[in-house]
């Protein structure tokens, strides 16, 4: 078998404008995915949801994944990478408005349905956009690239649950369990609506940056990849099966992705049954120690650190790092206090304050599967990133799953889960993506 993706699909002096273009997409990617992380304790509020329930938010959004990746997949053969990043925007577009009618019902099936359709768009634009940074440059400096994207990424998700609280949930002490206990039936539903109304405005905002973003990726001078392959093998979905390193690439993505957002998305909700007061900023913690994980990367690798090295090392700090969140007493402040102290930021309790700092330990882990897992595909790539991005699946889930073991027993136990899923990235580091036939 003859076939290989060329080490760089584009020529060296086109490589700056796609990543800024591609750069403003992972702005979005984070400030939409990483909402939810907020938006679940309003849900499980505005709806009257148990945990479970709630945690349905990130089921709907990251099944979408899992359910859409290979027919989205055919929309880069039949359309290109640019072209399709258009319709993923548009598709997302449509995701934002339907939370209008979700609002003004407190309908929660209609929430769904909306995160639904905003995690489809996502699907179309992470399955062209992670491809076309692995090809836009030399192959060892990928998981740096990636870092880049990843910095922006969380970024949005650093500031987008600040954004929420301040515009969002202010005044939330008149929805605590106590005062809404003491309203009659048509008070209650009176409230919740008005609580649920409060989505409006800023879905519709997003609905309009959607659509203008659209019109400039459609209008931007953005290359299409130029990928290098004989034709011995055809781009079909079956001949990746040939490639072991592809189809534990995605096992591996479902894990990290799994981990990634019971850290990001269940802190707000660990966080307010420990009684933290501004659970609602809690996902920003988590994303503060990404961004800094992604300039570790940026800084490191390739010079320092190889990409297998860097996935190496974010296991081994997962696993200690969970071990923190399980042995730690919930009514210390001590290890917050001594690390961001000196900021001012609010001290949360010692396991909270681990479970953020799993966003250290998750923050190379996408970048450095993506160029160990397509390590020569060549026309295979894009049917091949389809399967990775089918494990995000790992992020719809595992947070349920979570959710289970929490409501049946204890949340901070219930964080076990997450040791698993860094069993298998370390495998990936160690063993997985060396096996290439």
């Amino acid at each position: 078998m003859s076939e290989r993706l060329s080490e760089q699909a584009l020529p060296e002096r086109s490589s700056l404008l796609p990543m800024l273009l591609i750069g403003i997409l992972f702005f979005v990617f984070g400030f939409v995915t990483w909402l939810n992380g907020a938006l679940i304790p309003f849900l499980k509020i505005a709806c009257q949801l148990n945990e479970f329930q709630a945690l349905l938010v990130a089921f709907v959004f990251y099944i979408a994944y899992f359910v859409m990746a290979l027919p989205m997949s055919s929309l880069l053969t039949r359309f290109g990478y640019k072209n399709s990043m258009v319709i993923g925007l548009a598709v997302m577009s449509a995701g934002a408005v339907l939370f209008v009618p979700a609002a003004l019902t407190t309908q929660f099936s209609l929430f769904l349905l909306a995160l639904f359709v905003l995690g489809t768009g996502l699907t179309i634009l992470q399955t062209a956009t992670n491809p076309y940074i692995v090809c836009i440059g030399p192959r060892e400096s990928a998981a740096m690239r990636i870092s880049c994207m990843g910095i922006v990424n969380k970024g949005a998700g650093f500031i987008v649950p600040l954004l929420f609280s301040a515009w969002i949930l202010t005044g939330m002490d008149a929805y605590s369990n106590e005062a809404l206990a003491r309203l009659s039936s048509d008070e209650l539903q009176l409230m919740l609506t008005e609580l649920s109304q409060r989505l409006i405005t800023p879905y519709l905002l997003m609905t309009a940056v959607l659509l203008g973003l659209m019109a400039f990726v459609w209008w931007s001078p953005l290359p299409e990849l130029q990928l290098e392959a004989q034709t011995e093998v055809s781009s079909n979905w079956r001949a990746v099966l040939r490639y072991p390193q592809v189809m534990l690439g995605m096992l591996t993505l479902f894990c990290y992705v799994g981990v990634e957002v019971i850290a990001g998305d269940t802190i707000g909700l660990f966080g307010q049954g420990l009684g933290v007061s501004h659970f609602g900023s809690l996902t920003s913690y988590t994303m503060a120690f990404m961004v800094l994980g992604y300039v570790l990367g940026i800084l490191l690798i390739p010079r320092w650190l190889t990409q297998q090295q860097a996935l190496l090392l974010s296991a081994l700090s997962g696993i200690g790092f969970t071990c923190g969140v399980l042995l730690s007493p919930a009514d210390s402040l001590q290890l917050s206090q001594i690390v961001i102290g000196w900021t001012g930021a609010p001290a949360v309790p010692d396991p909270v304050f681990y479970l953020a700092l799993l966003g250290l330990a998750n923050a190379l882990v996408w970048p450095a599967v993506w160029p160990l897992a397509l390590q020569g595909l060549g026309r295979l790539t894009a049917t091949a990133s389809a399967l990775l991005i089918m494990g995000i699946a790992g992020g719809a889930v595992l947070p349920l799953l979570y959710g289970w073991l929490a409501e049946s027993g204890d949340s901070q136990h219930a964080y076990w889960l997450l040791l698993p899923c860094y069993g298998m990235i370390l495998f990936y580091a160690v063993k997985g993506h060396k096996i290439q036939r």
